[in-house]
């Protein structure tokens, strides 16, 4: 597995236009920085993400994953959550397995501290620029207009979306119209469009975007645009830089194109069984899907009591 280099990211992190807070109350926890030894985790940081690989397609952590997360706590190592979802959206999920401590979220544009409910670093995107982007995308295709989305900047993370954007309204969502996405400060914009694949509109978003955003794939159906910089290699940098671990000491669970950076950086990269071809391409492992407790049956053997 190609390791990134730590000073790369940090760097990255530093160009990237983050707004920070650092909260006083942060808790790392017990920290194991070397690999295994004498006992100690081979792995001392877990890192996983949450939709299509710790959590099932019916949104809950199976008993079975939360009994091997239970393991992992047990032999004095750490959990992190690297999601796509903002604060505000995984907040619910690291409360129903009891989660403490860091977390990264909206991609790696925000440093969640969960035991204190906090925010610790976020990062917006210009509207101007990303509505150009949009255009520009737009105008590469060639098939019509795209249909949108935006999350809200911090600490509110709303999901609005065009009427046409999913045939899945969810009741927290907003719906609002085009021009009135532009309206409030927003962290990234999502993109689809019912007709050209996902792979063409990510590959026009990023030659519209150049090096002004970044650009990922995180579901089907969903093309994210970010501030330029932004990636969970960037968002785990600083998470681990705080609680004190290498990538080398860190296993990392992915499904889609947007955990390359996170599978990247870790010492050991799984893909889901379920993951996109592109990512398990590159890992190290692939592990049952989500649905088959993938994450446990890779973590049991790591963990479980000799």
């Amino acid at each position: 597995m190609h390791t990134a280099d730590a000073a790369t990211a940090t760097a990255a992190a530093a160009a990237s236009p983050v707004s920070t807070s650092v909260s006083a109350s942060e808790s790392p926890g017990a920290l194991l920085p070397r690999p295994r030894t004498a006992g100690r985790p081979r792995f001392p940081l877990v890192a996983t993400d949450l939709d299509g690989t710790l959590l099932g397609g019916d949104l809950t952590v199976s008993p079975r994953n939360r009994e091997a997360l239970a393991l992992v706590r047990a032999a004095g190592a750490r959990h992190v959550v690297v999601t796509g979802r903002p604060a505000a959206s995984c907040r619910k999920f690291l409360v129903a397995i009891g989660y403490r401590g860091l977390a990264v979220c909206g991609q790696g544009a925000q440093l969640y501290d969960a035991s204190a409910d906090r925010l610790l670093v976020s990062a917006s995107l210009d509207r101007e620029l990303a509505r150009s982007v949009v255009e520009r995308t737009e105008e590469a295709l060639d098939a019509g207009p795209l249909e949108l989305a935006v999350v809200t900047a911090a600490p509110e993370n709303r999901f609005v979306v065009t009427s046409r954007f999913t045939d899945r309204m969810r009741p927290e969502w907003g719906l609002a119209e085009r021009e009135e996405l532009w309206a409030a400060p927003i962290e990234k914009v999502l993109m689809r469009h019912r007709t050209v694949a996902d792979g063409l509109v990510a590959a026009a978003a990023e030659r519209a975007g150049a090096d002004e955003v970044a650009v990922t794939h995180s579901e089907k159906g969903m093309i994210e645009v970010l501030p330029a910089g932004t990636d969970k290699s960037v968002g785990l940098q600083l998470a681990a830089d705080r609680m004190g671990f290498t990538p080398a000491e860190t296993i990392a669970f992915g499904d889609m194109p947007n955990d390359i950076p996170l599978l990247g950086w870790a010492g050991y990269g799984v893909a889901m069984g379920n993951a996109h071809p592109d990512l398990k391409a590159m890992a190290d492992e692939v592990a049952p899907a989500n649905e088959d407790d993938g994450v446990a049956v890779v973590l049991e053997p790591l963990f479980a009591h000799p």
